[in-house]
């Protein structure tokens, strides 16, 4: 069962969905996502906790440990459903 469905929804987002949303929320379009807008990500779901469930999402999936999650690291966000 997904960790991460909508409370807008009856059904969880797909991948491809959740990589789309996320995108959407990289407000300055540097094509990483900070923790700010992840939070803010989080928030537009109805997602209690949004900044924790920001926190935990940036460190299991900042491989490089630069601040952010980028496109390679949205993808396996998605993929493993850490959100």
């Amino acid at each position: 069962m997904p960790v991460w469905s909508p409370r807008s929804t009856s059904y969880p987002l797909s991948e491809e969905q959740l990589k789309g949303l996320l995108k959407r929320y990289d407000t300055n379009g540097d094509g990483k996502l900070s923790k700010n807008e992840l939070k803010a990500a989080f928030r537009s779901l109805g997602l209690h906790f949004s900044g924790w469930r920001a926190g935990q999402a940036l460190r299991h999936a900042d491989a490089n440990g630069d601040g952010y999650v980028s496109k390679d690291e949205i993808k396996e966000l998605v993929k493993r459903s850490i959100i």
